[in-house]
């Protein structure tokens, strides 16, 4: 038994379709969409960028206004299919680190698009963790009366059909695709090349489990090809689409900057910095400094500078050299540093502007807390940066003097992201200093509008 649901497209050359639910072929719940006659599976039926954002722009209307309950049955309905589709995934996921093996992707890359049962299983815990947030939509952030008695909120509303143009993790496929879902938006993206195969079957079963539990058809978008004009034409669709998220590398970030006729959020490079004050305790010094660099080199949040002050360097970077020589971490130090630590390399100056993404790191030795406040206003990409310290004065200073997304006394960088924050799963990290600026979570997928409620009011 089946049922069938019609749905009308724009009319710039998108056919109209019918959704066929077959709800038994050769023994399974299969979803196909007939289109212009024949049947193709959901999630290849339609070939160009115009088509799908135009599909996207169309289930939005629907999506904005749907009930909480059947967004969080599909989200829940989306983990479950990635711990199903565990054996697909990992089949698409290892000719994308055959192909990067082959094209002498570095170690700390490789990690960054390897998907194994762990980070499945974590990609769908993120997923049921979006379902369990409150939903944003509707919520009033303000309400007041005003003068002439109008009875005025302003709420949250979602955005609309947000793109997202990004590199390499295709764990941002999954959680940026279930944050939208649930602020209700739709969504188009478009991956790197080196993760195709395993963001194209990520997409894929989201779509489909979500419209099998209730999503309008359209809502999760996949552009398939890795031909550089699809990111173009979907820049300069500004009719269909209200907001991109750029997510990547600074040649990425400037491109998608320069060419989009759409507001961009960008989700800038990760050049982050420590600075151990002179008053710092040296064991957390140690800790934070390793964790920062060796937990996941491979993300914007994990330091690529260390700054010592000179009055605790001779104590402190022996100590740090055994714990990061320890992690495989590799030093590029100043004169200043190298005359404590001999066997580190030169740092040159092209170094305090590198995001090595991998396991090195920069180290200076600066001569005071100014020098060091210099560097990093001279160096920082405005993402995160920390400062470890006893000195209350000292800490409170620097929280206020740089001017990063997110500041910290005594903890690590790596912490930058929604779940730490406690904010669920974040779809990217703003670094401009516009709202909504650090991790972008639930709460950040959204607009807003003014709802009044009057009793014939007039301007006077």
């Amino acid at each position: 038994m089946g049922g069938r649901i019609a749905t009308k497209h724009a009319s710039q050359g998108l056919a109209a379709a019918v959704i066929v639910y077959n709800m038994r072929v050769r023994g399974e719940f299969k979803l196909h969409e007939q289109i212009a006659g024949h049947e193709t599976p959901i999630g290849n039926n339609m070939n160009t960028v115009r088509e799908k954002t135009e599909a996207a722009r169309i289930a939005s209307h629907e999506l904005a206004v749907l009930d909480t309950q059947t967004k969080n049955a599909a989200l829940l309905a989306m983990a479950d299919a990635l711990v199903d589709g565990l054996a697909e995934i990992e089949e698409a996921n290892a000719k994308d680190l055959g192909a990067g093996k082959a094209k002498g992707l570095s170690s700390a890359m490789l990690d960054r698009l390897l998907l194994d049962r762990g980070r499945v299983e974590l990609m769908a815990s993120n997923l049921r963790d979006v379902a369990a947030l409150d939903d944003p939509v509707g919520t009033a952030i303000k309400e007041w009366t005003a003068a002439n008695g109008m009875q005025m909120s302003r709420v949250r509303t979602p955005i609309g059909v947000i793109g997202i143009v990004y590199e390499a993790r295709p764990n941002v496929t999954t959680d940026t695709a279930a944050l939208c879902i649930k602020a209700g938006n739709c969504i188009v993206m478009r991956g790197g090349s080196e993760a195709i195969h395993s963001n194209r079957v990520l997409a894929r079963l989201m779509s489909e489990a979500g419209v099998r539990a209730g999503l309008p058809v359209g809502a999760i978008q996949f552009i398939e090809t890795t031909d550089r004009s699809a990111v173009d034409e979907l820049l300069g669709l500004a009719e269909l689409i209200d907001l991109i998220i750029a997510r990547g590398s600074h040649r990425l970030i400037k491109a998608v900057t320069e060419k989009s006729r759409i507001p961009v959020m960008k989700h800038y490079r990760g050049l982050c910095h420590i600075y151990v004050e002179q008053n710092a305790d040296i064991e957390m010094a140690v800790n934070v400094v390793e964790n920062a660099k060796a937990n996941r080199p491979s993300t914007c949040n994990s330091a690529e500078t260390a700054l010592v002050d000179e009055a605790i360097a001779a104590k402190l970077l022996p100590l740090l050299a055994v714990r990061l020589a320890a992690a495989g971490v590799e030093v590029r130090a100043d004169e200043k540093a190298r005359a404590i630590v001999p066997e580190w390399a030169a740092a040159n100056e092209v170094d305090w502007d590198t995001e090595y993404l991998d396991l090195i790191i920069s180290l200076k030795v600066v001569s005071s807390f100014d020098e060091a406040i210099e560097h990093i206003r001279r160096h920082h990409s405005g993402l995160a940066d920390a400062i470890i310290t006893e000195n209350e004065a000292a800490a409170e200073r620097f929280l206020a003097l740089i001017d990063s997304a997110a500041t910290y006394w005594n903890a690590s960088t790596r912490l930058t992201d929604g779940l730490p924050f406690g904010i669920g799963p974040a779809s990217g990290i703003n670094t401009d200093r516009v709202y909504p600026r650090g991790p972008m979570g639930i709460e950040e997928m959204t607009g807003s509008k003014f709802v009044i409620r009057g009793s014939g009011q007039l301007r006077q």
